[in-house]
């Protein structure tokens, strides 16, 4: 699973090296589209985890509303060796969880009303072993800067798409010829590392997910927990879940997808998530690792 992932890091690391080097020798002046991305980037390292807190009207909850619970991740965060991460709760029947935060120390776990309504404590507590794991790798880091030169790059198609030239360097004056061909360069390879990249992200988020499933087991020992968590969440109808997943960048932090279902091979190359066969196949392996 390491090797997959940093893998997937470096042909991301590639691809967006190639990228660089045909916009600097396509000539295109970086001095507006660093403030503009550097803007973004930093907007979302800095206040993603208020947004998405926000986006799904998640609630951080003290130790005496929910003692139990935050015992729990208290437990847990000590045996992952991270700062305890603060507690919130989405007031939403659909059962489900996920964490956000630029760092361990500045992290929140979130589960939904419906989850501590319809699982039992091992399965919850195998749940927050899940999202302890996210936090412990540092998966919003991760996702933020695997995502930031995508960004550019679609960004980068949409304005030549819909404005044309104006990006400076070569465009423009008595050089139409060449800006019309720089352009249209910048836009083909703009669109393709887009595309490259949107399916790299994908396959690291679902790298991330099989991560925090095997951390999890190890965390707590007992990989059959998850594994009927995952299943009382996945039998959940999609319509239903879809009340806290409402946009993609929400559903990707999901324990369990709630926009889409991952289907087989071509429909989980699309997804955030494994389908539901190949964890469930994952963690059976991981319980006779452990209980042998």
């Amino acid at each position: 699973m390491s090797a997959r992932m940093f893998l997937t890091m470096f042909l991301l690391a590639v691809l967006y090296l190639v990228f660089a080097l045909v916009l600097f020798t396509a000539g295109v002046s970086f001095t507006w589209l660093i403030v503009i991305v550097g803007a973004m980037l930093l907007a979302q390292y800095y206040f993603s985890d208020r947004m998405v807190l926000l986006s799904t009207g998640a609630k951080v909850i003290s130790p005496e509303q929910a003692p139990e619970l935050h015992a729990i991740v208290y437990r847990l965060a000590d045996e992952a060796g991270v700062p305890k991460p603060k507690i919130a709760v989405v007031p939403t029947p659909a059962p489900n969880a996920f964490a956000t935060g630029r760092s361990p120390g500045h992290a929140v776990v979130a589960v939904t009303q419906g989850l501590l309504d319809r699982l039992n404590p091992q399965e919850i507590e195998a749940v927050l072993a899940h999202e302890m794991s996210h936090v412990r790798n540092h998966d919003m880091v991760v996702m933020t800067l695997a995502t930031f030169f995508a960004t550019v790059a679609m960004f980068l198609t949409r304005y030549l798409f819909f404005f044309g030239g104006g990006l400076g360097g070569s465009y423009g004056g008595g050089q139409k010829n060449r800006s019309g061909g720089g352009m249209a360069m910048v836009f083909l390879v703009s669109l393709v590392v887009g595309v490259v990249s949107f399916l790299l992200i994908r396959a690291l988020s679902r790298y991330r997910e099989y991560a925090a499933d095997r951390g999890s087991a190890y965390l707590t020992e007992a990989p059959a927990n998850l594994r009927s968590a995952l299943i009382k969440i996945s039998n959940t109808p999609l319509g239903r879940q879809r009340s806290i997943g409402q946009t993609d960048a929400v559903n990707a932090l999901l324990i369990a997808p709630s926009l889409k279902g991952a289907g087989e091979f071509f429909g989980e190359l699309f997804s955030t998530h494994p389908s539901l066969k190949h964890r469930l196949a994952y963690l059976d392996e991981l319980e006779h690792q452990i209980n042998h």
